[in-house]
């Protein structure tokens, strides 16, 4: 069920939300600062563009996106862009789910969300 889900995420809006991240994910990349969150939006693009049958975890029990160096790269991350990423999937998750075909698909927009949230110190599953 899932592969279908994917499917139609793909052909409905979700490639385009992937090449944003990659696109962001490649011009952070160019400079050396900003490699780590570069890195971080090649992450949220791999779930965007199959979200269906992924869950965002914390990547071990001592390293939650509020501890030490994730804290503080997570706020830069914040200050910097994440704010509008996080508006963004809640805008499109709330739209979404205002018809019962659109639930699915705007949960997926409340998943992308929260990593894109804190990015810094979780990773993303398969279940």
């Amino acid at each position: 069920m899932s592969i279908l889900l994917n499917i139609l995420w793909i052909i409905f809006g979700g490639f385009f939300v992937f090449c944003g991240y990659v696109a962001g994910g490649l011009a952070l990349c160019l400079t050396v600062v900003g490699i780590p969150w570069g890195f971080q939006c090649f992450k949220i693009a791999i779930l965007a563009l199959f979200p269906f049958g992924s869950e965002v975890v914390s990547r071990w029990p001592d390293s939650y996106p509020t501890s030490g160096i994730n804290l503080f790269l997570n706020i830069i991350w914040l200050i910097f862009g994440g704010l509008w990423i996080v508006l963004m999937h809640l805008g499109w998750g709330i739209f979404l789910c205002l018809s019962i075909i659109g639930i699915p698909f705007g949960l997926q927009h409340f998943k992308l969300m929260k990593l894109g949230f804190t990015p810094f110190g979780r990773h993303i599953v398969d279940y």
